[in-house]
């Protein structure tokens, strides 16, 4: 089981993202004494850090200095601070990943399993992919955008996921349809047509009307 330290000042924040990291097996821990957030890091050895710029006694950016001095473990930086000085400086004091205030917890969670993943090639069951601030959750293919949330049937789950599977690239028609051939239902090509536009319409309800383009005689595609 993986590990994640969360040091964040407010508190009502600290325990969201930790008890939302736990529904998805991860021990979490958040740091108690700002004061001595080395004594908790050497004590707990987490596998990755979510850690807050604006603290108390000394910002983000000098604890993650102290980190790097004893670990490599990946930090995701925190912060309502978005202009490009902090996101660079978070950068090249080591940071791995910089997610700005508010947040959507799915979001962060996607995240997280990617840094895992890349860090430690972790080849465990990816439970949500992101796109863009777009988190398909494919334990209930549900899509959550913006604290916004659609369900999708088996068929708009199936075309989605293989879109965001080959993000940048178009996937042929051909190609969806024997996806979706995996299904017990016939699925011929005005079947896909029908199932594309109503996945568009889902789409556009919750902000997300461009998604995903038309490459016409050829596919479709979502772009990076």
């Amino acid at each position: 089981m993986y590990k994640i330290l969360v040091v964040e000042d407010d508190r009502i924040i600290a325990q969201a993202l930790a008890s939302h990291l736990r529904r998805w097996d991860y021990e979490t821990k958040c740091v108690e004494d700002l004061k001595n957030i080395m004594d908790e890091f050497r004590q707990f050895e987490p596998h990755l850090v979510l850690l807050d710029i604006m603290l108390p006694f000394f910002n983000g950016f000098h604890w993650c200095q102290e980190i790097r001095k004893i670990s490599e473990a990946p930090i995701i930086f925190l912060s309502s601070a978005n202009d490009n000085m902090n996101i660079v400086m978070a950068m090249n004091m080591g940071g791995d990943e910089f997610i700005e205030k508010p947040f959507d917890l799915n979001v962060v969670t996607a995240k997280v399993q990617a840094i895992l993943r890349r860090s430690y090639s972790y080849q465990g069951t990816v439970n949500v992919m992101e796109y863009h601030g777009a988190v398909l959750n494919l334990n209930d293919a549900t899509l959550t955008y913006e604290e916004q949330k659609t369900e999708l049937t088996k068929n708009e789950f199936r075309i989605l996921q293989m879109l965001l599977e080959n993000v940048g690239r178009i996937v042929s028609r051909d190609s969806i349809i024997t996806r979706l051939w995996e299904s017990d239902e016939f699925i011929d090509d005005n079947t896909l047509t029908v199932n594309i536009a109503r996945l568009r319409k889902k789409l556009e309800q919750i902000g997300l009307e461009k998604m995903i383009r038309t490459k016409k005689g050829i596919g479709y595609m979502v772009e990076q």
